[in-house]
């Protein structure tokens, strides 16, 4: 006997049809809907509402894609096999963002478990995944999601992400998923004939979700659910928030503030370290500070500021919102304080943008530090990596200021051996007239910049998508692998000097020279001194050299140290 139940205040009637049977549900005077039936514990199942049969909003699987019957579904408790994972706390880490379907071949999880090793060795702590649940189609990021509660079936399946979080705890790898609450996809999502899930206004990405409206009590419980799930359920270690600043929230507790509290009881029953990481654009650090303090007490969010100030500090890029940022002095100010709009102006936005972060009293390691995501490099016109306009010597000073600096480094995949190939933005919607619209409207965004429209990848084209999948086996290459050598050690050195991984920024000295183009980094007896010119560059630091991209020389006082272009040494004092 199973008892179906689905929260639905608007419909007039709801009914359940199971395996072909429709059986009467009863409802309660908060909205919910149940009714029991004798059925098997893989039964296909769907809501009847008012007439139209729909999946179930917290479809636990969608065998069919998500316009079809969902599928009564149970993780298998016994094949755990990560009992002895007592889980791993972000502070000292770095993490490796991925997209299962482009990182092998194959696009499963059950071929990502083949290519942990890789990671194991390159000496990353977490994987995060791109979202993986239930969105129209067969491919795309990710970010249109509809069936929040479900796993893409092509990937695996909710079996399939098991077998891989168990693969990764077993080489000592944590997981964090990526998840979306800010908006729905445009295609499956059905929650409005249910109730409320909906509020007035958008943001760029689709309709606002009900968060804080009438009758959002139950909404908020299903995005905290959902989120508790992938934790509890699925052994998750952690959760990257897409896109925070979308969510709007106006009542007295925020619902991420609510998230952090239950997170905190879920992590202490579970006896294991969970990890709720922000995307924000908002420049805030009020989204890392303490409860205690009057944050919302979330462990991280992404820094894009990090990633600007080094990306045009050593590309020379300068247009759209890069156009504040490129001069070595910005870099070092947001190496040295965290965000480099801080209640400046922000020519972009046309406005003061963020607010100072107390560094007193936050550490550094709670703001992620990349030279790529899968944003800033699919969100470009062709999707290029920095490999593809950048030299190597460039790409091993960007992985060095990133891994070797206070800030928790994130890796995009392929990045550590500087992969050719692109990461596209790429979709695969069925319907004709949302296809046509999604490429027309991506071709006229970057034309609208300056960008022949004949040059924009069509999103819907099916090479598109297979273009972005990693080449593995790029890495025998002699430039790749002396790219991905420069990664391991790299990270091998953040694990063993704890000057690296000290997240105060109290403690970190930065020095540069504008005209000659070096910067250096001081941490405790460590000293990373990077050549962003083309010409060697005699920088007053010295000590022995213990790490570089090309050989450094010094003067018999070692008291200056001749960098060549293009290049970065680890000086030891």
């Amino acid at each position: 006997m199973h008892t179906f139940e689905v929260w639905a205040p608007t419909p007039e009637s709801v009914r359940v049809e199971v395996d072909g049977i429709t059986h009467d549900m009863e409802r309660t005077d908060d909205g919910w809907w149940r009714g029991e039936v004798d059925c098997d514990n893989e039964a296909r199942y769907g809501f009847v509402v008012d007439g139209q049969i729909l999946p179930d909003p917290r479809s636990p699987r969608q065998p069919e894609g998500v316009h079809l019957l969902s599928q009564l579904h149970q993780l298998d408790e016994a094949s755990w096999t990560d009992s002895q994972w007592t889980g791993r706390q972000l502070p000292g880490s770095s993490v490796y963002e991925l997209h299962i379907g482009t990182f092998t071949p194959e696009g499963t999880f059950d071929a990502a478990i083949e290519r942990l090793d890789h990671l194991v060795d390159l000496g990353v702590g977490f994987v995060e995944i791109m979202p993986v649940n239930g969105f129209n189609g067969t491919h795309n990021w990710g970010y249109d999601g509809v069936l929040w509660y479900t796993v893409h079936e092509i990937y695996g399946g909710p079996d399939g992400l098991q077998r891989l979080v168990n693969a990764a705890h077993e080489r000592g790898l944590g997981v964090i998923l990526d998840v979306v609450y800010n908006h729905l996809g445009p295609s499956g999502n059905y929650l409005e004939k249910f109730g409320p899930y909906i509020a007035d206004g958008a943001n760029t990405w689709g309709r606002t979700i009900n968060i804080g409206g009438p009758q959002s009590g139950e909404v908020r419980e299903y995005i905290i659910g959902n989120a508790l799930r992938w934790m509890r359920d699925f052994h998750i270690d952690g959760l990257r928030l897409d896109a925070v600043h979308a969510l709007v929230d106006h009542t007295g507790t925020h619902i991420l503030e609510e998230l952090a509290v239950r997170t905190e009881t879920l992590s202490a029953h579970l006896g294991r370290p969970l990890t709720l990481i922000a995307e924000s654009d908002l420049n805030d650090a009020t989204l890392i500070t303490p409860r205690a303090a009057g944050g919302f007490g979330l462990d991280a969010q992404w820094d894009d500021d990090i990633h600007h100030t080094i990306h045009t500090a050593v590309s020379g890029e300068r247009q759209g919102y890069y156009a504040d940022f490129g001069s070595l002095e910005s870099l070092a100010s947001t190496l040295r304080r965290g965000f480099f709009h801080a209640g400046t102006y922000s020519s972009f936005r046309g406005r003061v943008h963020g607010r100072p972060i107390d560094i007193t009293h936050q550490p550094a390691s709670a703001l992620l530090a990349y030279t790529c995501t899968h944003d800033q490099i699919g969100n470009r016109a062709i999707g290029d990596r920095p490999s593809a306009y950048l030299t190597p010597g460039q790409l091993a000073i960007k992985a060095a200021l990133v891994l070797l600096s206070p800030y928790t480094p994130m890796l995009f995949m392929g990045e550590e051996w500087g992969a050719t190939t692109p990461f596209q933005f790429f979709t695969s919607h069925p319907e004709r007239e949302l296809g046509e619209a999604t490429a027309k409207g991506r071709k006229a965004e970057f034309a609208a910049h300056g960008w022949n429209s004949d040059d924009i990848p069509d999103p819907q084209d099916p090479q598109t998508f297979l273009r972005s999948k990693l080449d593995w086996d790029e890495r025998t290459d002699e430039t790749c692998a002396r790219v991905l050598a420069c990664y391991r050690d790299l990270l091998a050195l953040r694990k063993k000097r704890i000057e690296i991984t000290d997240p105060w920024l109290g403690h970190l000295h930065v020095d540069y020279d504008e005209d000659d183009q070096w910067i250096t980094l001081r941490r405790g007896a460590l000293q990373i001194v990077c050549n962003l010119g083309t010409d060697a560059a005699s920088v007053p630091a010295g000590g022995t050299p213990i790490l570089w991209w090309d050989p450094p020389t010094q003067d018999e006082t070692a008291s200056a140290t001749v960098v060549p272009g293009h290049s970065f040494v680890v000086l030891e004092s």
